[in-house]
């Protein structure tokens, strides 16, 4: 994933889970903020109930790789991607599908939209 579409600093971090509007399933949590840059960022924040570093950093890459995917139509905001421990055991289509409904709920409630 590019560095341009990271969030990287711990500021970055705290901004968004001070002033967030947060979507839900029962596979993910992600927290949206909007922000003035000219493109999306995205962080991940994995806690140590879904594993072993391994299977951390593992889902980390599955995730990583969806959102590289896919990021190009998405409007200027931060998301922070929080998984549930359950998801360590997903295949790489049922991440996209369960992480793809989450963000179409933030896409109904207008907090994010594809650009052109």
């Amino acid at each position: 994933m590019e560095k341009r579409i990271s969030l990287r600093k711990k500021t970055d971090f705290q901004r968004v889970y001070r002033k967030n509007k947060a979507f839900y399933n029962r596979d993910f949590t992600i927290l949206i903020k909007g922000n003035s840059n000219d493109n999306p960022r995205f962080g991940f924040s994995i806690s140590k109930k879904v594993g072993k570093a391994n299977e951390r950093n593992a889902l980390k890459r599955k995730l990583r790789e969806i959102i590289r995917l896919n990021y190009y139509n998405i409007n200027n905001v931060d998301i922070i991607i929080i998984p549930k421990s359950h998801t360590k055991n997903f295949t790489y289509d049922k991440l996209k599908k369960s992480l793809g409904h989450v963000l179409s709920k933030a896409f109904n409630k207008k907090m994010i939209f594809y650009v052109k």
